[in-house]
C-alpha cells in the first residue's frame, strides 16, 4: 500500500487502516488510472477521492449536485486540516477572487464544483491552465438516463473527457444497477477494469414494510424508538410535508418540513437547523436529502411509496450513514401502487422508458410483498447477495403464508359481476354482504359474489386486492375514481386457476409490538452513557461557536469510542479511530478536560 496514502489517512483522518476496497481503489487512482466506485453509503467513498487528490502533485477537482453537500464537505475538510474550497454561485465577487487567486497559485487541495457551474466556458478555461490531480464526480448516477435522479447537467460532464485526457476521472455513487453503471463507464470512458463494485449491503440498518392501516398512528408507534434522535419521514406530496410535520410538532417532535415548493431561503434555514440539530425530524419529499452527509440519522420513514428500489436503497441510506444501528418503515397501500403507475403513464417519457419505469415499480412490489428477507431481495435487484439477515421485519417475524387461489377467484369474480368499475371498498362491501343504499340501488345484493366472502374481514381483502394489484391481476383505472378491473394476468389465473400463495395481513397490535435493535444509546455501554452523553454536550458548545454540524467536529462514533477508551492523554486520544492530528491540537485539551470530569 502506498505509503503516503497511509500517512494521509491516519495524520488527517485519524484512521490505521483502510476499510474494505479502500486501499486498492486508492492505490489505483494516485497510481494515475481512471476508477468508477460503487460503494454503499457511509462505506468511505469520499476517502477514495479524498486521498488520491491529496497524495497527488496539483488540485483535485470534484463535481458535486448540491450546494449544501460542498458546504458540508468543504468544512469537514477543512476541520481535518485540508485546504478545501466550493466555487458557487452564492460567493460574493470579492470571495470569488480569492478562491481564484487560491486555485492559481495552488493553495487549495480539492476544489467543490457544481455541474453546471463547472460547464461555463469561462470557468473551463481556467481550470485548463491548473494542474489537477484527478476529476472526481460524486453521485454519478446522475448522469444516467436510466438512474433515479438524473440530472441533464451531468450528462454535460462527457466534455471532460477531452477537455482534460491526462487527468484520472473518478466516477463514485452508491446506487447504480447493471444499465446504470453501463452508461456511466461508457459516457465518461472508463474502462470495465477500471471498476470497483464494494456491494450493497448496509447491515446496520433494519428494514420494514407495512400495509397502510391508519398511517399516523403507524408512524406515531415507529418514532416512539426515536424521541430524542434525528430523522427523516418522506412523503409524496407538498401539502402531506406540512401536515405531517406540523402534526408532528403537536406530538411533541422538533418537525420542519421541505419541499419544492417552498422559498429558497426557508428550505435552506430548515436544511441548516437539521444539519445542526441532533433531534430534528425533516418531512420532505424527494427534493430533500440526496448526498446529504449528516452521519447520525437515525430513522428514515416513507409514509408513501418511493418511486423504485433504487429510490428506497437511496433514501433509506441516508440513516446510519455512521455505522451504528438505524431503523426504516416503508407504508404503502393500493392507493399508492395506482398513484405511482399514474405518474408513469402520464409522463410524455418514450417507452423504453415507461417500459423500464413499469419494471421498476414492479421490482419494488415485490420487495413490499415479499414473504422471505427483505435485505436479500434488496440485494439481488443489485446483483449482490446475502445469507437472511435477521435484522429486518419478515427476519424477525416471518409472515404466514395461505392459499388464496379461491379468495382471489372470489376477488376477481365479483370484481367483473359489478361491472369492473367500483374501487376497492365497494368491492369488499360486496364481498362481505354489506348492507348499503348504493349496493342495492346499483342491484349488487342480487350478484352471485354478493356474501361469499366473510370467511376474510375489512382488512384482510384489502390485503388480498392489493396483492392482487402488486401481481398485475387487477388494474386500477388511473383517469378516472380508482375503479378496479380485471388486467390479461387475472383473467389468464381466472382460466387456468393455478395455486396462489398470498400473505396473511399480520394483526396491527402484533406490528406494533414488534421488537427492533436499538439505535445509538443502546451502542453505549452502560456505564459509559453519562459520559457519552458529556461529550456530545461538549461537541454541540463547540459546534455553535463555530456555526458547524456537531458531526463535523466528531461522528458519533468517536464519541463512543472515546468514552469506552477514557483517554487521559493526548498521545492516548490520538489512538482513538477518528481523531486526527487537526482534531486533536484544535478540540483534544477540551474532550479530555470532560474525560477528567468524569473519572478519567
Amino acid at each position: 500500500m502506498n505509503d503516503k496514502a497511509l500517512e494521509i489517512l491516519k495524520t488527517v483522518y485519524g484512521y490505521d487502516a483502510f476499510r474494505g476496497p479502500q486501499a486498492s481503489i486508492v492505490e489505483h487512482v494516485i497510481e494515475g488510472n481512471n476508477a468508477f466506485v460503487l460503494m454503499p453509503t457511509g462505506g468511505g467513498k469520499s476517502l477514495c477521492y479524498q486521498i488520491p487528490a491529496i497524495a497527488r502533485p496539483g488540485m483535485g477537482l470534484v463535481v458535486s449536485p448540491l450546494l449544501a453537500l460542498m458546504s458540508d464537505q468543504v468544512a469537514a475538510l477543512r476541520q481535518a486540516g485540508v485546504k478545501a474550497a466550493a466555487l458557487n454561485s452564492d460567493l460574493v465577487p470579492e470571495e470569488r477572487r480569492a478562491l481564484w487567486d487560491a486555485v492559481e497559485t495552488g493553495a487549495l487541495d480539492i476544489l467543490y464544483v457544481a455541474p453546471e457551474t463547472l460547464m461555463r466556458p469561462e470557468v473551463l478555461q481556467r481550470l485548463a491552465r491548473t494542474r489537477l490531480s484527478l476529476i472526481a464526480i460524486d453521485e454519478a448516477h446522475c448522469l444516467s438516463q436510466w438512474g433515479h435522479d438524473f440530472r441533464p447537467s451531468y450528462r454535460q460532464l462527457d466534455a471532460l473527457v477531452q477537455a482534460f485526457p491526462d487527468t484520472p476521472r473518478m466516477a463514485l455513487t452508491a446506487t447504480a444497477d447493471e444499465p446504470t453503471r453501463a452508461e456511466i463507464l461508457s459516457h465518461l470512458d472508463i474502462a470495465e477494469a477500471d471498476a470497483f463494485v464494494a456491494g450493497f449491503d448496509r447491515p446496520n440498518i433494519r428494514y420494514a414494510i407495512e400495509e397502510k392501516d391508519n398511517p399516523r398512528a403507524q408512524l406515531r408507534d415507529f418514532l416512539k424508538r426515536h424521541k430524542d434522535e434525528s430523522g427523516i419521514v418522506y412523503c409524496l406530496s407538498k401539502r402531506k410535508t406540512e401536515e405531517t410535520a406540523a402534526w408532528l410538532r403537536d406530538q411533541g417532535y422538533d418537525a420542519l418540513s421541505y419541499h419544492a415548493g417552498m422559498e429558497k431561503a426557508a428550505r435552506e434555514a430548515n436544511q441548516m437547523r437539521f444539519q445542526h440539530g441532533e433531534a430534528v425530524v425533516m418531512v420532505a419529499t424527494i427534493a430533500f436529502g440526496m448526498g446529504i452527509d449528516k452521519p447520525d440519522v437515525r430513522f428514515v420513514a416513507h409514509i408513501d411509496l418511493p418511486g423504485s428500489i433504487e429510490a428506497y436503497y437511496q433514501e433509506t441510506g441516508r440513516a446510519g450513514r455512521d455505522g451504528l444501528a438505524s431503523d426504516t418503515l416503508m407504508l404503502y397501500g393500493s392507493e399508492d401502487i395506482a398513484l405511482r403507475s399514474r405518474f408513469i403513464e402520464g409522463s410524455d417519457a418514450p417507452d423504453a422508458r415507461k417500459r423500464m419505469e413499469r419494471q421498476k415499480l414492479d421490482a419494488l412490489l415485490g420487495l413490499a410483498e415479499t414473504a422471505g428477507c427483505r435485505r436479500q431481495v434488496l440485494l439481488s435487484y443489485f446483483g449482490d447477495r446475502c445469507d437472511p439477515c435477521g435484522n429486518c421485519d419478515t427476519c424477525a417475524e416471518p409472515p404466514t403464508l395461505f392459499d388464496g387461489t379461491v379468495s382471489a377467484q372470489k376477488a376477481l369474480s365479483c370484481i367483473y359481476r359489478t361491472g369492473e368499475r367500483f374501487g376497492q371498498a365497494y368491492i369488499v362491501d360486496v364481498l362481505l354482504g354489506a348492507e348499503s343504499e348504493r349496493i342495492t340501488q346499483f342491484g349488487h345484493d342480487r350478484v352471485s359474489t354478493y356474501g361469499i366472502g366473510t370467511e376474510h374481514d375489512n382488512r384482510a381483502w384489502r390485503a388480498i386486492l392489493r396483492q392482487l394489484i402488486a401481481l398485475r391481476f387487477v388494474e386500477v383505472d388511473l383517469a378516472g375514481h380508482g375503479g378496479l378491473s380485471i388486467a390479461p394476468a387475472g383473467r389468464d389465473f381466472l382460466r387456468d386457476k393455478p395455486t396462489l400463495m398470498l400473505r396473511a395481513p399480520q394483526p396491527a397490535r402484533s406490528r406494533r409490538e414488534r421488537q427492533v435493535r436499538g439505535t445509538t444509546q443502546s451502542s453505549v455501554a452502560d456505564g459509559d452513557n453519562d459520559l457519552f452523553q458529556a461529550l456530545r454536550q461538549k461537541r454541540m458548545e463547540i459546534a455553535r461557536t463555530q456555526n458547524l454540524p456537531p458531526y463535523v467536529i466528531f461522528h458519533d462514533k468517536t464519541l463512543i469510542e472515546l468514552a469506552a477508551a477514557r483517554p487521559t492523554s493526548r498521545a492516548a486520544m490520538a489512538r482513538v479511530p477518528g481523531v486526527g492530528e487537526a482534531k486533536l491540537d484544535r478540540y483534544g485539551p477540551a474532550f479530555l478536560a470532560v474525560i477528567a470530569e468524569h473519572g478519567g
